[in-house]
């Protein structure tokens, strides 16, 4: 193809000049990949409804709450809105209130690792935005190159793993895009809105609704909404808290995909391959620049010095 080196070189660079965005966004993403599979776990301890409108008497008596979070592999429940330092995160199993003694903990990680996915911690969204275009673009150019060579070199690993893995590789930053551009495919929910109940009335009102509060991602008020997410044979699915019981709201797919909670075990596990395929491709592509570039200039170089010139020859 006369257009390949051209292509190639515009592919390489665009890497080269994105690395370091690059590298964040797709490392995060392999942590994030494994949040849909911890939120599945068991807690220690069953969160029936009385528990659960025992906890938030316990520690939210002013009924300030204005939502709950709940992360089922640290067996903790997080109040928002409630406590002078505006949420209170408490222990499922003990009923007592979680110290931040600046431990280790899961939740920090994964909620570290979504705010580098996203922003780079530095408030720039816009180069998060701009890597993820650049992996489109990086797609397309592949695609453009052509088919692969199925060689057992690095570069033949480089394309094979990525043609192999092709609606991966464009679905995972496509569908990252759709949320920053807030496509959705849903409607908006019909009818008239209704103010947020209480914490606890929206507890009762789930609860009659026949919801299992163990299945509980979060309950919160979004756009003029209280909603609640759980997870069911249908992944992770969000419902509107009405005072005549939950309406489930369309699934928002591009969310869906990309955060990977469409289904309980599949979507998680596509992801993770997906971010792994994504780490090799940015080492074995910037380790074939650095050989090409430095390594072979090099090797070139030592044998050209060790060649003799037709003078020094005679």
């Amino acid at each position: 193809m006369i257009f390949k080196p051209y292509l190639l070189w515009l592919h390489r660079w665009i890497t080269l000049v994105l690395a370091a965005p690059l590298i964040v966004v797709i490392v995060t993403g392999l942590i994030l990949s494994f949040e849909p599979l911890a939120q599945q776990s068991d807690l220690d301890i069953p969160l029936t409804k009385e528990r659960l409108t025992s906890l938030i008497q316990k520690h939210d008596p002013e009924g300030k709450g204005t939502g709950l979070v709940l992360r089922a592999y640290e067996d903790s429940l997080t109040i928002t809105g409630a406590g002078p330092d505006g949420e209170v995160e408490v222990n499922v199993v003990t009923g007592e209130a979680i110290a931040d003694d600046g431990g280790f903990a899961w939740s920090n990680v994964f909620r570290t690792s979504r705010r580098m996915h996203e922003t780079l911690l530095l408030d720039m969204g816009w180069l998060v935005t701009a890597s993820t275009w650049a992996m489109l673009a990086l797609a397309a150019l592949g695609l453009l190159m052509g088919w692969p060579r199925l060689r057992n070199t690095l570069g033949g690993w480089h394309t094979t793993a990525a043609w192999f893995t092709l609606p991966l590789v464009i679905l995972s930053p496509l569908t990252g895009l759709a949320i920053v551009y807030r496509v959705t495919f849903t409607t908006p929910p019909t009818g008239p809105r209704v103010a947020p109940m209480p914490l606890l009335q929206a507890v009762n009102v789930a609860a009659a609704s026949g919801v299992d509060f163990n299945e509980m991602i979060w309950l919160r008020s979004r756009g003029g909404n209280q909603l609640i997410r759980l997870y069911g044979d249908e992944g992770a699915m969000v419902s509107q808290i009405r005072p005549d019981g939950l309406r489930k709201l369309e699934k928002n797919w591009p969310r869906a995909i990309h955060e990977g909670n469409w289904s309980r075990i599949i979507a998680p596990v596509l992801n993770i391959i997906v971010s792994i395929v994504f780490v090799g491709l940015w080492v074995t592509g910037l380790w074939i620049w650095v050989r090409r570039t430095f390594f072979r200039k090099r090797q070139r170089n030592r044998v050209a010095t060790a060649t003799p010139t037709p003078q020094a020859a005679e």
